[in-house]
């Protein structure tokens, strides 16, 4: 084992523990471990900044716009509020009836807007019909991070690993790949969440405020409204009571969900995470300033959030430019259509490109604030991704563990090493975050099927569903962690219904991943 392999060892291990703890941003957390390579000779500076240029990694940032002009239109809420049923409805029938579709939406837009702009709705759907909501909000995230398997646009996650084998000249993925293995994890996954949802997740946990107390500061023209904190949220990582809450924002804290705790006392010494879930009283005009705001995901007294008045007609078409998008993207990557234009390359990044620019012209979201609704952190890290990659190959580190796996994997060939890559990837992303493990999995990929001379298709879509198929703990998705404080769920929430379909979607995906994208030689 040569310098450069420690080197990059200790600076990952370094990483990881950084993630881990949450002490900065993945992005800046990435970005630093990047320009330690660079300093130490392990990565030149074209290598370093090659991912900011990557079309996978613009295209994500081009669908941010994409899933917000929808979000804004108000197309999904008027969907979603005609399949939910109404009185007498079963907790089963009722989720028949809308998991199916939220997944079907997550398919196509970030996962994010679609959990909230659900979440609220359900939730006062659920209040206002007898079921508690309890039973459909991790089903919800769960159904999102499913639809988000099926297409290459499905999560970022994809695009990156589609970047990254553009990057080294392999064909990438099309609109629809996915969908082969995407499909069917969609399916049992549904069927295991309906099917044992009802007697794994909890019963409805009441909120501290009752009712009555609502109703009295409504009568004062105070309410009680529930936010969840944002990425951007200025007091991230700092206690309450030096951050003074009141003064910048109107509202008074009440309660803090935090980590599946509620706490009601002492809450200046509480140190604000992402996620957190805050119960305030404020009036409507925090609502107005504030609802539509990247430092808050919010919820008020479970109704949807707030959003611009917006006539039917862009909301129709914000739906039409999105299955056009779409429509665009597949039929772009047909051979007949290559050889008719052979100068474009009409793929999601053209399509994207387009409609992120004509919903910014019809006015679907405000253009002067284009750049709030663009998830900055998540696009660093995709493109410190691709340095990071370059490191572990560059310095042997990639090579040395594949290695170990082929030698791991034993009589199980091919399959086994597979196995292995998968649960390795599961693993990290459920520690850290979705694009790192990616990162970190896809040089090993890309190694180990050189080291048993077959394609590296199966390896690759093997990380597409391990770096996103994230449901055993809330830090694993973000989704988990909205609707954790939503829900009121605690951590062994996650962990009743997420550790077993971890192991589903592994099954399912180990067993027909080789079935479909067959261990053949390697070109």
């Amino acid at each position: 084992m040569n310098f450069e392999i420690v080197f990059v060892v200790c600076c990952l291990a370094a990483m990881l523990v950084a993630l881990i703890r949450d002490k900065m941003r993945p992005g800046i957390v990435l970005l630093s471990v990047v320009v330690v390579f660079m300093a130490a000779g392990i990565i030149t500076p074209k290598q370093m900044v090659a991912g900011f240029s990557n079309r996978g990694m613009i295209t994500v940032g081009l669908l941010f716009l994409v899933s917000e002009g929808i979000r804004q239109s108000g197309a999904l809420g008027t969907v979603v509020k005609k399949m939910l049923p109404g009185a007498g409805a079963t907790v089963g029938r009722a989720q028949l009836r809308l998991l199916p579709i939220v997944s079907a939406f997550s398919a196509f837009l970030n996962n994010t807007p679609v959990v909230v702009i659900f979440a609220p709705i359900i939730k006062n759907w659920a209040k206002r019909v007898g079921l508690p909501c309890t039973k459909f909000l991790i089903p919800l995230s769960y159904a999102t991070i499913l639809g988000g398997l099926c297409t290459l646009i499905g999560t970022s996650t994809n695009l990156v690993v589609h970047g990254m084998m553009t990057d080294r000249g392999l064909p990438g993925l099309k609109m629809f790949d996915l969908a082969y293995i995407g499909l069917p994890i969609t399916i049992v996954g549904l069927a295991f969440i309906m099917l044992t949802s009802k007697k794994l997740l909890p019963a409805e946990r009441p909120d501290t405020f009752e009712d009555e107390e609502a109703e009295a500061q409504e009568a004062s023209g105070r309410h009680v409204v529930e936010v969840v904190l944002a990425s951007r949220f200025p007091g991230l990582k700092r206690k309450l009571k030096n951050f003074d809450f009141k003064r910048r924002y109107g509202a008074e804290v009440k309660e803090i969900r935090q980590g599946g705790q509620v706490i009601t006392e002492n809450l200046g010494e509480v140190r604000l995470q992402q996620g957190d879930t805050l119960v305030l009283v404020a009036d409507d005009a925090f609502t107005r300033t504030w609802g539509d705001s990247s430092v808050f995901l919010m919820m008020t007294n479970g109704r949807e959030i707030p959003t611009r008045p917006m006539p039917a007609w862009k909301k129709w078409t914000a739906l039409a430019l999105l299955i056009v998008m779409i429509v665009g993207a597949t039929v772009g990557e047909l051979p007949a259509v290559k050889e008719r234009f052979p100068g474009v390359k009409m793929d999601m990044f053209f399509f994207s490109a387009i409609t992120a620019v004509v919903m910014a012209w019809l006015k679907l979201f405000p253009p002067k604030k284009y750049t709030k609704y663009i998830s900055w952190d998540i696009l660093i890290t995709i493109a410190c991704a691709f340095a990071i990659s370059a490191a572990m190959e560059e310095s042997g580190l990639a090579a040395l563990i594949a290695n170990f796996i082929k030698g791991v994997s034993g009589s199980l060939g091919a399959w086994g090493a597979l196995a292995l890559l998968y649960a390795v990837t599961l693993l990290i992303t459920e520690l850290i975050t979705n694009n790192a493990a990616a990162a970190l999995a896809f040089p090993l990929a890309l190694e180990t099927a050189a080291k048993f001379g077959v394609d590296p298709m199966p390896f690759f879509i093997a990380i597409c569903i391990a770096a996103s198929a994230g449901f055993a703990t809330p830090i694993g998705y973000q989704t988990n962690l909205i609707v954790q404080g939503a829900g009121n769920y605690k951590f062994t929430d996650f962990i009743k219904v997420g550790v077993p379909m971890d192991l589903i979607v592994m099954a399912v995906s180990v067993g027909l991943i080789p079935l479909i994208w067959p261990f053949a030689p390697a070109a």
